[in-house]
């Protein structure tokens, strides 16, 4: 934090918690933690306030404490940034910049676990780049499901693991003609309305950037 304020960049970094931040927002939790138990739904605020460490920092610096009681339990966090409380407040400093990062780090989570880019233990490293690439064109292809064919149902923010077992590797009978190739799904396979109709909408959005690049 001292390197980003004497180089002029800005930063939002996670605080772990102490009970010196949990005393700051003692009256705070216990809000909404009666909130929470009246409504019987989460139930979350913020509060902005300077605090600095009792020795390792240089100076104080802005926090913003999320106050978060769950329908079971406690669920307080604490971040740390230099972006003024003016432009940013409490909950869009958390919300909309912080748990951005979060998102970025599922997604990083989801190529490498349900892609496989985290098998990259070929002694060659352009073997291993090549790997990379691969799992890396599968989640561009995994995005353009989504985005295309999948927006608007009940797997539009499916993890790619669970696009794999329930949509892309299911059992079929293939035939082949001098024409075509057939894939004949199972009548019995649950989501066959489903597929039906994402495999419709990816051949128009296919159809139509076929147009616009002819």
């Amino acid at each position: 934090m001292k390197w980003c304020e004497e180089n002029g960049v800005d930063y939002v970094f996670g605080l772990a918690k102490n009970s010196r931040l949990k005393d700051r927002i003692e009256g705070l939790m216990a809000q909404v933690e009666e909130e929470a138990e009246k409504t019987g739904e989460p139930v979350r605020r913020f509060k902005n306030f300077s605090y600095s460490t009792l020795d390792s920092w240089s100076r104080g610096r802005r926090v913003v404490a999320k106050a978060e009681h769950l329908t079971d339990k406690a669920n307080p966090r604490f971040i740390v940034s230099s972006l003024p409380e003016e432009k940013w407040t409490g909950k869009l400093l958390y919300e909309d910049l912080y748990c951005a990062r979060g998102e970025m780090e599922n997604r990083i989570k989801e190529q490498q676990l349900g892609l496989f880019a985290d098998r990259t233990s070929a002694h060659r490293m352009r073997v291993n780049q090549m790997r990379l690439w691969l799992a890396s064109l599968a989640y561009v292809l995994i995005a353009r499901l989504r985005t295309w064919g999948l927006q608007g149902t009940e797997w539009a923010r499916a993890q790619v693991w669970t696009l794999r077992s329930k949509l892309l590797k299911i059992g079929a009978l293939v035939k082949v003609s001098v024409r075509r190739v057939f894939f004949e799904i199972s009548r019995h396979y649950p989501k066959k309305e489903l597929f039906a109709k994402v495999l419709a909408r990816l051949q128009a959005a296919c159809a139509t950037v076929a147009a616009a690049t002819a």
